[in-house]
């Protein structure tokens, strides 16, 4: 990475926050330029102090950046593309956090040049909060990164991603797009539907009473409604599937209930405690959990 000059993050929410203050932290040399489109996010971010340089011209923030790092909606992308086109430098890499990568892939070849590379990223952190004041310089210890890349994709661009998430300290998969939305439809995406159904299926005047367990399943519900709507509507296929799947599951409980299948309920809630005791010691073993 001794030739990375500048990095610029379009995009200063809590993920982009996050990646400029840790850039700040863990690559002394590099410039780092932020673009925030609301007065007020740039105000904030020029309080934190987690850029070098913060800007609401969006052609100007890329000008002179070896790498571009879109951190904003997922449906904001494509217009961001095509706007900072003409502005990117020969061998410039754009990248991503989107949770989703087949459009942004999709959307790259169509408006990016082809002296600029682009390699799709999505670091698996974060939280339900939103805004560039919970922005952190340690998201990324130990999180997980996918990077996804096609035929098409420059090697050499998709391993300087890689080593730049490396330096964040994310640990790093690679996948297809396909797969990658594939997957996540129903680790990340699936979940989020799941919490918000039982938030709202839930009586107003009952939630007073939920406990700690109700709390912690719920808790990805609170995610910003504008960034889960993209996120949705750009992998609605794949969270089809996995809908019809949770309701299969749904279904199995009900009539086991339903015919008081003592046995059936047991096997069935079994299942699933050991299946999440095996994920439990993998992300131990992985050092994702503490």
């Amino acid at each position: 990475m001794k030739d990375l000059k500048q990095i610029t993050v379009i995009g200063l929410g809590l993920l982009g926050g996050s990646i400029t203050s840790t850039v700040l932290r863990c690559f002394s040399g590099v410039k780092v330029v932020g673009y925030a489109h609301r007065p007020s996010t740039r105000e904030k971010a020029r309080e934190l102090m987690i850029t070098d340089e913060v800007t609401g011209n969006l052609k100007k923030s890329v000008a002179d950046s070896d790498i571009v790092i879109l951190a904003s909606p997922i449906y904001i992308f494509k217009s961001i593309f095509a706007e900072i086109a003409e502005s990117l430098k020969a061998g410039c890499i754009v990248t991503d956090v989107g949770s989703t990568k087949m459009l942004p892939h999709k959307w790259a070849q169509k408006y990016l040049p082809g002296h600029v590379h682009y390699v799709g990223s999505h670091p698996i952190a974060g939280s339900e909060q939103r805004g560039v004041e919970y922005s952190r310089d340690d998201m990324f210890d130990r999180a997980m990164c996918i990077i996804t890349s096609t035929s098409k994709t420059n090697s050499a661009a998709a391993l300087k991603i890689e080593k730049f998430w490396r330096g964040l300290g994310c640990h790093i998969s690679r996948m297809s797009p396909a797969v990658h939305d594939r997957i996540f439809a129903n680790v990340s995406h699936l979940p989020h539907m799941m919490a918000a159904s039982l938030i709202n299926a839930a009586k107003t005047d009952e939630l007073k009473f939920a406990g700690k367990g109700f709390i912690d399943t719920s808790r990805v519900a609170s995610g910003p409604a504008n960034i889960w709507t993209d996120i949705l509507l750009a992998n609605d296929r794949n969270l089809i599937k996995g809908i019809d799947r949770v309701i299969k599951e749904l279904s199995k409980l009900s009539q086991a209930v339903k015919d008081r299948d003592r046995k059936r309920i047991h096997a069935l809630l079994e299942k699933a405690r050991n299946k999440r005791a095996e994920l439990i010691n993998y992300k131990i073993e992985k050092k994702e959990l503490l």
